[in-house]
């Protein structure tokens, strides 16, 4: 019962182990990530539309239980750029909208995420991320980082720019560049700069909250609101209220596409984020789980004002260097930012716009792994082709199906590679070296002119057998050949796979040879067995060994060709009778 308890409230099983020491670590490890999600949760609402506190809502509830349901004790959860910015695309979809009636979309397609997720996690469908390539989420990330940079120039600038569209709002900056406001280019500027330096000088330190103190504080020099510079203004100062998701059935048909795109892209961040960190705290990640715990976040989320959540990366490894031992640190940074929230509402009143853009550019361009397109670009032509792709979709059309068509990228990109499985002549020996034309020696495997034996790497399932099919006649065009296959390394053999063996046995008896299979593997011969493929293909047909399959073919072999051959491939073959001395003068 207690090891039931532990898998379903993962809690029990670390929170029993807590001592003095354990919770000191986590209290400063959760103090390190109350400074770092400040300024971030309120870009990410920013970015994503939405009113500050609604960030830092995300970043308390979502954020809490996650960490108590998901299996990694050190990822934080919370607030994303990615998912921000597809929020954006989503909700801004749904055309004009009063504040209200946004917010009311955004918690909407918060519980949908959320029941999407925890569906997949109950469902064990875990492995489901595995079929994004990393190209892929490059590529996306690459993308968005691209949109959100976009979309803060106009407050970087000071201008205004209507309309929604990459292309529309870049020909808009273009447009509105000679009405830039100077004292809100100079804010973002100052407080830019200061994010980077002191990142650089430090990579711990809290480099967005300077850089908007910093801007803040020019901003105040110059007198830049009589200057027309925007304020983000005070947080309400109340705690994350109840909400009651709109649940009509026009609402669910308009966002439930853009939930599930918004739930794929959120647990292959938690997953992949979770998995790296793993890398270096050496813990086993259970990715069902992990779902699971994104899953009831985005539920618990929708009925709290928050939006869509999920695994942040910065403040993930933040919180490893830091010292955190459990997932108690995101619980003592939720604490901490609830204080901030009571009694220190005012915090962000004299937040520029321009110096909060700032800090989201420099979020961007940290989006943007660079290292990384440089070696997929290098290493394959097809990588950077999808890779281009995917940028191109994400700029270009609706995020949600950007994020489709990446899907279908990586599907597409899977089957090609396993339907084109190698299909090669092997020979239980090489010949002697052999002169070529031009004295180059070589070696050549030596095939007996009856008996081709033929290696299948690969599985053999619809979309690999017309290539296997053309392999096989292209091997076995002679009359009378017989064909062995070695097949230790196919995985499986679907229906379409039964049927091309069964048509090609039945090819290769029309022309007076046969075709035998080897060396299957257990999992496989069962499969077949228990199908009853086993028996439409002939029990006699297969061999546990290459060798037993040899011992039982070789004698069935046309004795007249065996007096006429010379190479003597097989032991088996000196039961054959001799060549005649004239044959084998001939030979030389």
């Amino acid at each position: 019962m207690a090891s039931r308890l532990s898998r379903y409230l993962p809690f029990l099983s670390w929170g029993r182990d807590l001592d003095r020491r354990m919770l000191s670590a986590d209290l400063m490890a959760g103090l390190t990530g109350a400074i770092l999600v400040l300024p971030q949760g309120v870009a990410y609402a920013f970015i994503a539309g939405l009113p500050p506190e609604v960030g830092l809502y995300t970043a308390i509830v979502a954020a809490t239980v996650a960490a108590l349901f998901g299996s990694s004790w050190h990822m934080i959860s919370g607030p994303t750029a990615a998912l921000s910015i597809v929020l954006a695309s989503v909700v801004g979809g749904l055309g004009t909208l009063t504040p209200a009636e946004y917010l009311g979309a955004a918690i909407t397609v918060t519980l949908l995420v959320g029941v999407i997720q925890l569906a997949m996690g109950l469902l064990r469908l875990g492995s489901l991320v595995s079929f994004i390539s990393h190209t892929v989420v490059i590529g996306f990330t690459t993308g968005a980082a691209i949109l959100i940079a976009t979309s803060q120039m106009q407050h970087v600038l000071g201008i205004e720019v209507p309309g929604q569209g990459f292309l529309v709002e870049l020909a808009g900056l273009v447009r509105a560049l000679p009405d830039t406001n100077l004292y809100a280019l100079a804010v973002a500027l100052i407080s830019l700069i200061t994010s980077v330096v002191a990142r650089r000088l430090n990579r711990r330190s809290p480099h967005l909250l300077l850089g908007l103190a910093t801007g803040s504080l020019a901003c105040w020099l110059l007198d830049g609101e009589a200057h027309g510079v925007a304020l983000v203004g005070a947080l309400p100062g109340t705690l994350p209220p109840l909400t009651l998701p709109e649940l009509s059935p026009d609402s669910l048909r308009v966002l439930t596409s853009g939930a599930f795109a918004i739930a794929l892209l959120g647990l292959i961040e938690a997953v992949s984020i979770a998995r790296a960190i793993a890398l270096r705290s050496r813990q086993v990640i259970d990715g069902n789980q992990e779902f699971i715990g994104q899953g009831l976040s985005n539920i618990v989320g929708g009925f709290f004002s928050c939006y869509a959540s999920s695994g942040s990366f910065t403040r993930s490894g933040a919180n490893y260097d830091a010292g955190a031992r459990t997932p108690l640190a995101s619980v003592f940074a939720a604490a901490l930012l609830v204080l901030i929230l009571v009694f220190a509402p005012g915090i962000t009143a004299y937040l520029p716009l321009p110096a909060m853009a700032g800090g989201i550019l420099l979020i961007a361009w940290n989006l943007i792994d660079a290292r990384h397109i440089v070696q997929l670009v290098r290493a394959s032509r097809h990588e950077a082709m999808v890779l281009a792709a995917t940028v191109a979709a994400t700029l270009l059309v609706a995020l949600e199906f950007a994020i489709y068509i990446g899907v279908l990228l990586s599907l597409v990109l899977y089957l090609k590679r396993t339907s084109r499985p190698t299909v090669m002549e092997v020979a239980p020996r090489q010949d002697h070296p052999r002169r070529h034309i031009r004295n180059v020696h070589r070696y050549e495997l030596t095939q007996c002119p009856q008996l081709k034996m033929l290696r299948i790497d690969g599985s053999l399932f619809f979309g690999a057998t017309d290539h296997v099919q053309r392999r096989l006649r292209v091997f076995s065009a002679a009359p009378g050949t017989r064909v062995l296959l070695i097949g230790k390394g196919i995985n499986f053999i679907d229906t379409a796979g039964v049927e091309l063996l069964l048509q090609e046995a039945e090819r290769l008896r029309d022309q007076g040879g046969d075709l035998m299979i080897s060396s299957l593997k257990g999992t496989v011969l069962d499969e077949l067995r228990r199908r009853g493929d086993l028996a439409r293909l002939g029990e006699e047909r297969f061999f546990e060994s290459s060798a037993e399959a040899l011992d039982a073919i070789v004698p069935t072999l046309d004795p007249e060709v065996c007096r006429h051959c010379t190479l003597r491939v097989f032991d088996e073959c000196a039961q054959m009778p001799a060549p005649d001395e004239d044959i084998l003068a001939r030979e030389g």
